[in-house]
């Protein structure tokens, strides 16, 4: 019998994340849970090495409980690989939605909105307690989440936004993508150049990251003359893919002195192809280079001033989603992850430490 939770939340959620918390910070999770087992998956497709395109939705599910007190829960997420903030979402939830937490916890994976559309289809028609969701493109939920609400399963928004009704889920734990794009902008305009020749390398097109760090810019391009939009394409977070578009703008002999990437791994395949072509990049040199996500990695190129600039995407939303579940709905329905964006000129290994991911 489902077993629903329906009790007020007592008090403030717990700031419990390892990256952005004005309070005290928690280690990112380290593994899934032993418990977990694969089920039967539907159809998937071979990731490339840098995650072009994700895998179709692919089932693991939890041991059944002998109790049968588990509170069952559906999570759609996109693919693990896609980069590394994926990756330290997809752990850290793994970490929190365990049977020694009281959950059986189903995952499926797609980043393609169809696909998850299905998977969740499937998640209700099994008639979990709650449906967790990181949708990949912002539109198009309305009837599955209407679907949700009929059959009883509470639906809990993770890591992204999308357009849909407020009374269709229970709480929205996600990231300001907007806020993110404008902290990045605003600290570019901060750089003083006489004119900002930009490459930029989109994400996936229509997810909420994309949207929110795009709209930021095209405002700026649109607003100010001396910002150029030397290139604008989409990389779909893809390294290599990053790598040929700034390539193909080196051959054209196009200028340009900025990149901003819309990941780590898209920065990073860009600053391949300046360094095959030999031009100078990071703190005083060439070209300014910008990312998101805040691998640690991409923090140490920040230290190193081989790149200039990466905006916080906190990954860490499992201990808020498992708050509202076992305490109620939050006062607010949608909160905000706490995130901020590093500059090479001020970075600090204890930076790097604490909030690379």
């Amino acid at each position: 019998m489902k077993r629903k939770l329906a009790v007020l939340m007592t008090g403030a959620m717990v700031m419990a994340t390892l990256a952005g918390c004005g309070g005290s910070e928690a280690a990112p999770a380290a593994a899934p849970a032993a418990a977990e087992e694969e089920a039967p998956a539907a159809e998937e497709a071979e990731a490339p090495a840098a995650e072009e395109e994700a895998p179709a939705a692919e089932e693991e599910a939890a041991a059944p409980a002998a109790s049968g007190d588990l509170i069952t829960v559906g999570i759609i997420n996109n693919d693990p690989n896609e980069s590394g903030y994926r990756t330290a979402n997809d752990a850290d939830l793994k970490a929190t939605f365990t049977e020694e937490n009281g959950y059986s916890a189903s995952f499926a994976y797609s980043m393609k909105n169809d696909e998850q559309i299905t998977a969740a289809q499937k998640f209700i028609q099994d008639g979990v307690d709650y449906l967790l969701l990181s949708a990949a493109d912002t539109s198009g939920w309305d009837s599955v989440l209407q679907d949700a609400q009929d059959a009883g399963v509470e639906v809990i928004l993770f890591d992204r936004t999308i357009d849909a009704d407020e009374s269709l889920y229970l709480a929205s734990i996600v990231s300001d993508m907007d806020k993110e794009g404008e902290t990045a902008v605003n600290w570019l305009e901060g750089q003083g150049l006489d004119t900002y020749n930009i490459i930029h390398i989109q994400g996936v097109m229509g997810s909420a990251a994309q949207l929110g760090r795009t709209g930021a810019l095209d405002a700026k391009v649109a607003a100010d003359d001396n910002w150029n939009l030397v290139e604008q394409q989409t990389a779909e977070w893809n390294a290599e893919t990053a790598q040929q578009i700034v390539n193909s703008v080196i051959t054209s002999g196009k200028e340009f002195n900025v990149i901003y990437a819309e990941n780590d791994d898209m920065a990073k395949g860009a600053v391949a192809a300046l360094d095959a072509a030999g031009i100078s990049h990071g703190v005083g040199k060439d070209v300014i280079v910008m990312g998101f996500d805040c691998n640690k990695w991409a923090l140490e190129e920040l230290l190193n001033q081989n790149w200039n600039y990466d905006g916080q995407c906190n990954p860490f939303q499992s201990s808020y989603i498992d708050d509202v579940i076992k305490n109620g709905a939050p006062a607010e329905k949608t909160i905000i992850m706490d995130e901020k964006g590093f500059d090479a000129t001020t970075i600090t290994q204890e930076d790097v430490d604490s909030y690379g991911i």
